[in-house]
């Protein structure tokens, strides 16, 4: 609490900030730390599945931009220019890097996870045994949690600013399929799947197959399989797909995904 009420207080006055405020800079690192390890989050579902926003975390994450001046760092042949180093400690932590990924420092990786050469940015909380395939991206204070596998391109997109804003959340065992595209505080529950190339945000509609009827904007439920689709709409010009997601089936809660069965919800449904 005393942490909390510090960051308040230089939000406050970040205008005033700059890379020389060392005791600004040793309160936003100890801050950052705490996402670093795990020990916080960003952001986390209640009880109630409401996503309840840490601001003040949000506003360290802010703050670090704020203190901390550019260096040029050498990985290997690789140069580097920012003003954040990157994360460091996978074998202990029991992370699996491939070359050509990077984390940030202050992203938090649960054990098990599995880094192809991806990118996962400050703030962002990736949850045990994960996978982030190759050319993934998880952007700032996004929240992925355990057991997901995030395929090849998906990116789940960052939220930093206003802090009170809610980041990408993504359920335990979710499954995202190539090239979707997660941002602006989309929600996918436990247990979905989403079919390639989905584009999920808070303006796009997610509509049950079955009834017709529009089930949220920007949420898919949980246990549930969804795909791309689109929806006619007239304009002056004629008649236009603008794009929604469609849930095409229930999946038993708790369950494995089954490839097998999840190919022969797609072939019902003529979905590739």
């Amino acid at each position: 609490m005393e942490l909390r009420a510090e960051i308040d207080a230089l939000w406050e006055r970040r205008n005033e900030l700059g890379p020389d405020s060392a005791d600004a800079a040793a309160a936003v690192r100890r801050a950052i730390e705490l996402l670093d390890s795990g020990e916080a989050r960003v952001a986390e579902a209640s009880g109630s599945g409401e996503v309840v926003v840490h601001e003040w975390l949000k506003k360290a994450v802010l703050l670090l931009f704020r203190v901390t001046a550019m260096e040029v760092c050498e990985l290997g042949p690789f140069e580097y220019a920012d003003r954040l180093p990157l994360k460091h400690g996978f074998a202990a932590a029991g992370v699996r890097v491939v070359p050509g990924a990077s984390a940030r420092w202050g992203s938090y990786l649960g054990r098990g996870v599995v880094l192809m050469p991806s990118y996962v940015n400050i703030g962002a909380y990736v949850g045990p045994g994960t996978m982030v395939d190759t050319w993934a991206t998880v952007g700032s204070c996004a929240q992925v949690g355990a057991g997901v596998h995030l395929a090849g391109g998906v990116g789940i997109g960052g939220v930093l600013e206003p802090p009170q804003a809610a980041p990408v959340m993504i359920g335990d065992n979710a499954n995202i399929g190539s090239r979707c595209m997660i941002t602006q505080g989309a929600r996918v529950g436990d247990g979905a799947v989403l079919g390639e190339g989905c584009i999920l945000n808070p303006s796009i509609p997610v509509i049950d197959s079955a009834t017709g009827e529009e089930l949220s904007r920007g949420v898919v439920p949980p246990w549930c399989v969804a795909v791309g689709a689109t929806r006619p709409r007239v304009f002056p010009g004629g008649t236009f797909g603008l794009p929604c997601v469609l849930v095409i089936a229930r999946l038993e809660e708790g369950a494995r995904h089954s490839k097998a069965q999840l190919e022969d919800i797609l072939r019902d449904h003529g979905v590739p």
